[in-house]
């Protein structure tokens, strides 16, 4: 079996302010794309309207360089900023030929885009105005729910189902994000969620937290949001991947068609993330290099707990992009 090389695209949660600075100063693909996505986005109207603009950067670059962090942090903005800044980086590698092409792709929730795009499933902006639309979707049906979602760290998934159960009480609760050995993070109704946070280190948890989300998201909850992220996704021009592999969040399964991805991209909002799944068929697989492509280095770190041999290189800056150039 050949050895195969993997990219992989962080999602919402990983953003931080500054990122993509680095590239967008440097290189001149990094910029264009913050500059196509302010276009794509109508953050820089007034350019069409012939009256002078901010300063550059604007937009939505200002916000990923500058914040604030609550605004950045939000789900309508984060979600774009991810992608947005997960696709400068990429596309930097790519005109520099500094990393191994992709055999393979896949995405942690919303970095799935991110992989299809890198795929060639979709274009640049396509791919943005669905993430663009499912900020919005998760955003709205959020609004409408009281949900929230905990990480807790350091039980077996038998004993976080068994915490669900018990904080339940008649609420909704349960399992959204299986992501490393010892981490999975569920979903459901706040008050089930704050007697889980409890519960957890009743039952041993190493650590329960809550996080810092809009909802109660990968579950029931979200069925508005997929409602509408299916109307969007049945209006975009999808391919199927051809030369490069996408392994799919909802089954760790690849997809072979378009409409596969349709409707992995619509479960996700309701369904569990099956992450440490995906990066065990990938290693299975032969994959034997990673690249976390993308701000932060969250999936370098889920990575360390699904198997520690693995080897994986993060680019989240300019300088560690250059580090790899140089081997």
């Amino acid at each position: 079996m050949a050895d195969k090389t993997a990219y992989i695209f962080p999602g919402q949660g990983a953003q931080v302010v500054g990122m993509g600075r680095d590239f967008y100063d440097a290189e001149p693909p990094a910029k264009q794309i913050f500059d196509k996505a302010n276009e794509i986005l109508g953050y820089d109207c007034r350019k069409s309207l012939g009256l002078p603009t901010e300063a550059s950067p604007s937009g939505l670059a200002k916000i990923c360089f500058e914040g604030p962090g609550d605004e950045l942090d939000s789900t309508v903005v984060s979600q774009p900023a991810i992608f947005v800044t997960s696709v400068a980086i990429l596309e930097v590698l790519k005109t520099k030929k500094v990393i191994e092409p992709a055999n393979v792709t896949a995405g942690l929730s919303l970095g799935e885009y991110t992989a299809l795009y890198a795929a060639g499933c979709f274009s640049f902006e396509e791919g943005l105005k669905l993430v663009q639309k499912r900020g919005q979707a998760m955003q709205a049906a959020a609004d409408v729910s009281k949900g929230s979602m905990v990480s807790i760290i350091g039980l077996e998934q038998q004993a976080v189902e068994k915490v669900c159960i018990e904080a339940a009480q008649g609420q909704f609760l349960r399992c959204a994000n299986f992501n490393c050995p010892g981490q999975i993070v569920i979903t459901g109704d706040v008050e089930a969620c704050k007697r889980a946070l409890i519960l957890a280190e009743k039952y041993g948890a190493i650590k329960a937290v809550e996080l810092k989300v809009a909802g109660a998201f990968h579950s029931e909850m979200m069925a508005p949001a997929a409602e509408e992220l299916k109307k969007a996704l049945e209006q975009c021009n999808i391919n199927k991947p051809s030369d490069i592999a996408v392994v799919a969040n909802v089954d760790a399964e690849y997809y072979k068609t378009k409409e596969q991805i349709l409707q992995g991209l619509v479960r996700q909002l309701t369904g569990a993330i099956l992450w440490q799944k995906c990066m065990e068929r990938l290693l299975a697989d032969g994959v034997t290099k990673f690249y976390e492509i993308g701000p932060n280095k969250v999936l370098t770190g889920l990575m360390r707990r699904i198997d520690r041999r693995t080897d994986i290189v993060n680019i989240s800056s300019y300088d560690r992009a250059q580090a790899a150039a140089q081997g």
